[in-house]
């Protein structure tokens, strides 16, 4: 059976010319198109299961590339996403990357090979060239892919500020970062930049202690443990709702009283988590409005791939929830 890389070599091009033809992306020549046409007949090479036309004609199917459902957050998310995208007449295939590399690669070439009309990616996983080379029309949430990809993102650094200053104006002194202590110039990493900038305008000492995303719950709940247990620190700005649980369940354990010794406030505000969580004060991402957004884009990006969008970076505004972690009223 004939593969894409089998039409490329008879065409004499790349892979990523190939697949631009079957999707009419971009800009190629009608030698090139004519060149690779003659390929896939003379391969007997059908594009994907569907066996659609070559005239451009759409698959009306949209890759979701996320770290995993379970998490709450991309849970909900991509629910939303997959809602939104059914009702402009897509249908979503869902690949959880993990935090995988080579698992989000194998996922690509998987959307690459089954001619999906373009892709929403919001994994993890850094330094994945293929993101560029795709040649599908491409929207990233919360992730810089290439220079050429749009990002749709909540107000990251808003929100640090916003948890930083909830918990100074309840009386917390010694506030500490709980999540990735690097600032890698991606848009999550705005939480620790308005946490850090917060904290040197009200004349705090700074102190993030690492729990990185991707490790076990077992890891994140020793690091949680030192911290209580041997740091000075009356509050803690979470990187995410599931962090601020922890804290929270380990401070119970340890007898340290929330809010009157510790004051705690997440990240994300899931419905999940407002609900079965009453009592975790969070900044509230706007899940359907990303959803929308970025629906929204790849919709114009397949409409018209050569379009110049407005911005490289879309950014949302979120909102604080005061509850009974963060504030002894």
């Amino acid at each position: 059976m004939a593969k894409l890389t089998d039409v490329a070599k008879l065409a004499q091009c790349s892979v990523t010319t190939v697949s631009r033809v079957i999707n009419n992306y971009g800009y190629i020549s009608d030698r090139t198109r004519q060149k690779v046409h003659q390929a896939m007949k003379e391969l007997n090479y059908q594009p994907n299961s569907l066996a659609r036309s070559l005239q451009g004609k759409k698959t009306k199917l949209v890759g979701v590339i996320f770290p995993s459902i379970a998490n709450p957050f991309f849970g909900e998310l991509v629910a939303e996403i997959e809602k939104q995208l059914f009702s402009s007449g897509y249908k979503t295939i869902l690949c959880n990357a993990g935090n995988d590399k080579e698992k989000e690669r194998t996922y690509l070439q998987m959307l690459m090979a089954n001619q999906v009309d373009g892709i929403i990616a919001g994994a993890h996983n850094l330094g994945i060239d293929e993101y560029q080379k795709t040649g599908l029309p491409i929207i990233s949430f919360d992730r810089q892919l290439s220079d050429n990809i749009p990002i749709v993102t909540a107000d990251n650094y808003q929100g640090g500020c916003l948890a930083t200053q909830e918990l100074y104006d309840n009386g917390a002194r010694h506030i500490y970062f709980v999540g990735n202590p690097v600032l890698d110039g991606h848009p999550t990493q705005r939480r620790l930049e308005g946490y850090k900038e917060t904290i040197e305008k009200l004349g705090l000492t700074q102190h993030i202690h690492p729990v990185i995303f991707g490790e076990t719950p077992e890891l994140k709940e020793m690091a949680i443990k030192d911290l209580l247990q041997f740091h000075k620190v009356d509050g803690i700005v979470a990187s995410d709702d599931l962090t601020a649980i922890l804290v929270l369940n380990i401070a119970k354990k340890l007898g340290i009283k929330v809010p009157n010794d510790l004051k705690v406030i997440g990240f994300d505000g899931t419905d999940y988590i407002q609900t079965y969580h009453p009592e975790l004060s969070t900044i509230v991402q706007p899940l359907g409005a990303i959803a929308q957004l970025l629906v929204k884009l790849l919709e114009e990006r397949i409409a018209d791939p050569d379009k110049t969008l407005e911005t490289s970076t879309y950014k949302l505004p979120v909102k604080i929830l005061k509850r009974e972690s963060s504030s002894n009223n």
